[in-house]
């Protein structure tokens, strides 16, 4: 698809985005007390404060509040054509186009929708993506602080290949989140203390089996096998709760729905069910992927929910598959106080930030968060 194609679907996309923004508001409410129901491990980090540059900024603030500028992106797949990508013209190639608005931020989050590992035993399942290690560094580069592993992709080369990755971007200074060696691993939040701020990140999955009779259940992390953090609402809420005591906001990042809909706004039940528990339980912001497309953001009960960020870094998809968004969001400890987003557009698998005199202005096309 030519790129005036691309862009003509992304800028329907786009205004279908702020419609269901602004159908899908709700009436901002306190959120509950949550009342501490389960224990985890935490992963702690600190780590000093990048610059911030060109986020919105609420309004009426009399007092100085500690705030953080969050950026959130869809899958990262950094396998086939983009590992060789990566091989051939070196990791910063991968995020070169969007690195200026990752910069924008104090934390980076996304989805690592793959495996890095040399390992070369697939799992039996439809489709297995795997990553060279050189990619780590592309991550590291660009600025990541947490990447969730709670997806149907990460154990694509079993446990071995998923502890690889998660060694391996450790040492890069990458956290992960939603996968591990038993269930309180998987279930454990990374806290990362920035501005003064406690943030605890969650992550899980709950994606439907494979054509193929692959189950993604199997890959459940329990009290004695390692795995992925299934999401189900009591599970999410007492993870949520606890994490609470823990940081001064919660974090959640979910990896469902329904994949390549041509609806913008087909929410699975699923989805809505979880993002909503999460929410109720004390958490500040909810992010979204696995469906390939942008879904709706939502204003939920003093919350924030971003259904799907859509791709991000991938390769082999056509049309609005390659129509991506960098979400940033300002965060306080009263929870989620402004949010935009900066579009952008995947070739050949890698995005790029449209340039200013194609795109009007981003305020145009997303609905106030605070109507």
């Amino acid at each position: 698809m030519k790129i005036n194609q691309i862009f003509s679907l992304f800028l329907l996309t786009l205004l279908a985005l702020a419609a269901c923004v602004k159908a899908e508001m709700a009436v901002d409410v306190p959120p509950p007390t949550p009342e501490p129901t389960s224990t985890s491990s935490v992963m702690i980090i600190n780590s000093p404060t990048p610059p911030v540059a060109g986020l919105l900024v609420p309004t009426g603030t009399a007092t100085p509040d500690p705030q953080v500028t969050l950026l959130a992106v869809g899958d990262i797949m950094l396998g086939r054509t983009i590992g060789d990508q990566v091989l051939e013209q070196g990791p910063e190639i991968v995020f070169a186009g969007v690195q200026s608005v990752l910069d924008s931020a104090d934390i980076r989050v996304g989805n690592l929708e793959c495996a890095i590992t040399s390992n070369s035993q697939p799992d039996h399942k439809s489709f297995t993506l795997r990553a060279p290690l050189e990619t780590a560094r592309a991550l590291s580069m660009a600025g990541f602080d947490v990447l969730s592993l709670a997806n149907n992709h990460a154990m694509d080369y079993g446990f071995a290949g998923l502890s690889e990755t998660q060694a391996t971007l450790r040492k890069m200074g990458v956290a992960t989140v939603g996968a591990g060696v038993d269930k309180v691993s998987a279930h454990a939040p990374v806290i990362i203390t920035r501005n003064g701020l406690r943030l605890a990140f969650l992550a899980y999955l709950d994606v439907l089996p494979e054509r193929s009779g692959f189950d993604p259940h199997t890959w459940i992390a329990t009290g004695t096998s390692p795995g992925i953090a299934w999401a189900s609402p009591e599970l999410i809420q007492a993870d949520v709760a606890a994490a609470r005591l823990e940081a001064d906001l919660v974090i959640v990042m979910l990896h469902g729905g329904i994949e390549i809909t041509d609806v913008i706004n087909n929410i699975s039940n699923e989805q809505r069910s979880e993002a909503h528990a999460a929410i109720d339980a004390g958490a500040a912001l909810v992010l979204g992927s696995h469906t390939h497309v942008l879904q709706p953001i939502e204003r939920y009960h003093g919350g924030l929910i971003a259904y799907s960020l859509g791709n991000f870094v991938f390769d082999q998809y056509d049309g609005v598959a390659n129509a991506t968004i960098l979400l940033r969001v300002l965060m306080t400890r009263n929870g989620v106080q402004e949010y935009d987003y900066v579009p952008a557009l995947i070739e050949h698998g890698l995005p790029h930030v449209i340039q200013d005199d194609l795109v009007p202005a981003i305020g145009t096309l997303v609905a106030p968060a605070n109507p």
